[in-house]
This record gives structure tokens, C-alpha cells and sequence, in this order.
């Protein structure tokens, strides 16, 4: 896993706790925490890091990967915004993952392996994603859907019907129109 998501989990977790939370999520989890935005990681690390954070932080996420995605896509909207910036809605920002976005991620940073995406768009209404990944980051994914929709100022609905973490073999998320945001 690139190191460029343990330098958005730090930037969260010292601006919402502050440096001395990140130092002590650290020790707890008994890593270095010397990650660079380039090197590769065991994506082990990340949950570990996680779980320090629920044991260091008062109050803790309640679900500390999904809670990650939610704050992180703010901070990749602000960094990377040629990924975003032409898109007006959720939807059609969540079709660009695999032509625009992943290559993208896969040519500043080789090695990385991203996520597969396969969509039903046969409903204006209902976008169905299929995902795949060996890492299993599903709710990750599910808190950059959440994150996604509030930097469209959609309200959606978003379910998972299918999980590996439940023994199917793919995660499938369901991404239901609700209505703009005011």
C-alpha cells in the first residue's frame, strides 16, 4: 500500500486529536510511523494503526476504516483536484475510477495496485459497483463513497449487499440518488 494513505491518516488524526494523539497511536501500535508519501507498505500496518487509534483517541470511530475514507476524501479532493474538478456529479466521478483516476494513481506511483471497479448503470437512479481488491478495504471504500457524495452535495444512500469480509466474492456497493444538498 502506498505511503501516500499513512501521510492522509496522519494529517487526519493530528488535525482532529493533535500531534501528541499521533505520537501515542504509534507506540500503541507499535510501529515506526517514518512512512513517506512514496515508499510501499504493508496495508497490515494501516489496520494496525487503526486499532491504536480506537484505543488513543476519546471518542473513538466507531468504524475506524470507514471513518478514515469519510475524512480522506477531502484531503485527495484538495490535492488532486484535476480528478474532480471535472466531474459535476458523484456518478459520473465514480465512472472515472478505472480509465482516469487509477491510472493516474498507478503512473505517479508505480507499484501501486489499485482497486477494480465494475458498474451497472442501467438505472439513472441507482449506480451499482462491484469491487475488488486484495486487500479487502471495503469499508475504506465505502467512506470514500461517503466522502464522494458530500463533495457533490449528493444525498445518497449507500448499501453493501455483498462483502468478501461476509464470504462473497466481491464487495458490491449500491449508490441510490437521494436528492441534491442544499
Amino acid at each position: 500500500m502506498k505511503g501516500v494513505i499513512f501521510k492522509l491518516l496522519e494529517h487526519i488524526v493530528v488535525a482532529e486529536h493533535g500531534e501528541d494523539a499521533w505520537d501515542e497511536v504509534l507506540s500503541s501500535s507499535g510501529l515506526d510511523g517514518a512512512y513517506t508519501s512514496v515508499g510501499s507498505y504493508d496495508h497490515e500496518d494501516l489496520h494496525r494503526l487503526l486499532g491504536a487509534l480506537q484505543r488513543c483517541v476519546s471518542p473513538p470511530p466507531a468504524e475506524p476504516l470507514r471513518w478514515f475514507g469519510r475524512r480522506a476524501l477531502p484531503l485527495l479532493a484538495a490535492s488532486h483536484a484535476e480528478f474532480f474538478t471535472g466531474h459535476t456529479s458523484l456518478r459520473s466521478f465514480l465512472l472515472s475510477l478505472n480509465h482516469t483516476i487509477h491510472p493516474e494513481v498507478q503512473r505517479f506511483h508505480p507499484g501501486a495496485e489499485v482497486p477494480a471497479f465494475t458498474f451497472d448503470t442501467s438505472s439513472d437512479e441507482v449506480l451499482v459497483l462491484r469491487y475488488r481488491s486484495a486487500r479487502r478495504l471495503c469499508a475504506f471504500g465505502f467512506g470514500l463513497l461517503e466522502g464522494a457524495a458530500e463533495h457533490y452535495h449528493e444525498a445518497v444512500r449507500i448499501s453493501e449487499p455483498e462483502c468478501v469480509l461476509r464470504g462473497q466474492p466481491d464487495c458490491v456497493f449500491v449508490v441510490s440518488a437521494a436528492g441534491r444538498q442544499p
